[in-house]
Formats: C-alpha cells, structure tokens, sequence
C-alpha cells in the first residue's frame, strides 16, 4: 500500500509520464471536457455525484505528489473573484494565481502541453485549475 495521499492508479500513471512544463486540469462539474481539453490528455472522471469529489480535495493530494510551477484560474467576465479562489491559493500556499477569461482558458486546456485532465463533482462554478508542472531541484 502506498503512504501517500494520491492513490489513484491512473492519475499517478499519469504524473509519472509527466515532466516539467506538462499541465493538469483539474475541472468542476461544468467544465466542457469534451470540446475544452487537450484530446489526446488523459481524462480520469472523479465526478461520482455533485459534491463528490471536489477540486480541493483533488488538488490537495495532487500538489503533495507533484512541484506546482504555475496555476491559472477561470476568471469570471464580472471581474468578481469566485471563493474558490481563495481555497486554491490556501492550499497551494501561493498568492499568485494566473488569470485567464473563460474562452482563453478554454484554449490553454486544449494545448499539447495538458497531459492529464481530472473532472470532478464540485458544484461552485469557476472551480477550474490548470496547474504547471515543476522542477524538482536537487539536493
């Protein structure tokens, strides 16, 4: 048995042929994952029912398995930042959150360089992170 929190066979199929550069999607309820992701990415479906699993769980266990480079957000076209935001900056101990206007980050899921995309149950809207893989510095 494995110690770590991540324990799903495919995502961590997925991060291990993943390098630096590769991005995640980890998406909520609404996401268009049929026209608004990279095709040939990986998809694992977490989405058992609303609520179940959401994209702060999911997160949590993927950051603790990987170096988080980057990370984009959905912004909303009000402007108004989405909670969800601030559970992802929590998490991710980070301020910096890239923006992107929906259709954009359409465009950014749908890149060659998203290699894995995860759908999950969480009902908030905008509840999108596209995530940037890191290096993991010597010691």
């Amino acid at each position: 048995m494995l110690k770590t929190e991540l324990l799903h066979p495919e995502v961590l199929e997925a991060l291990g042929t993943s390098g630096h550069g590769s991005r995640i999607l980890i998406a909520d309820g609404n996401y268009p994952f049929a026209t608004g992701s990279n095709e040939s990415a990986r998809k694992v479906y977490l989405n058992l029912s609303p609520g179940i699993v959401t994209v702060p769980q999911v997160l949590t266990a993927v950051s603790q398995s990987i170096v988080i480079e980057s990370a984009t957000v959905m912004e909303p076209a009000s402007g108004k930042e989405p909670p969800i935001f601030e559970d992802f900056r929590s998490l991710l101990g980070r301020t910096d959150l890239e923006k992107k206007g929906r259709f954009e980050f359409y465009e950014a899921a749908k890149e060659e360089s998203v290699s894995l995309i995860i759908a999950t149950g969480e009902e908030r809207t905008y509840g999108n992170i596209l995530l940037t893989i890191g290096v993991v510095d010597p010691e």
